[in-house]
């Protein structure tokens, strides 16, 4: 069973940062996509990032130029540099990693970013 498990949420200002973690418990070369979900209250949950195996990546518009994904082979470990954090980037942050071709398909428990003053 594949675990991924999130961290690095909490409250911060407008204009703030956080990075957030998410450690695998298998080599993320097995996982052909990773990817950042959140979900914000009475919201369905939306892509904002995802790296493939072979490093490209993909963002949602809301937040290019801001958020940066990176993924760490040895670590087994990606990560998501969120810069100039908004108040509407408030969310539950969920990290999925997946194969589709091998119905692979593993989720997070999720890591509050509140942004607020």
């Amino acid at each position: 069973q594949v675990q991924l498990v999130e961290s690095g949420g909490g409250l911060v200002q407008p204009g703030g940062s956080l990075r957030l973690s998410c450690a695998a418990s298998v080599s993320i070369n097995r996982l052909y996509v990773m990817s950042w979900y959140r979900q914000a209250p009475g919201k369905q949950r939306e892509l904002v990032a995802s790296i493939t195996n072979s490093g490209s990546t993909n963002y949602v518009d809301s937040v290019k130029g801001r958020f940066t994904i990176s993924r760490d082979n040895a670590k087994n470990t990606i990560y998501l540099q969120m810069n100039s954090l908004k108040p509407e980037d408030t969310a539950v942050y969920y990290c999925r990693g997946e194969t589709p071709a091998l119905g692979m398909d593993h989720w997070g428990q999720g890591t509050q970013v509140t942004v607020s003053s």
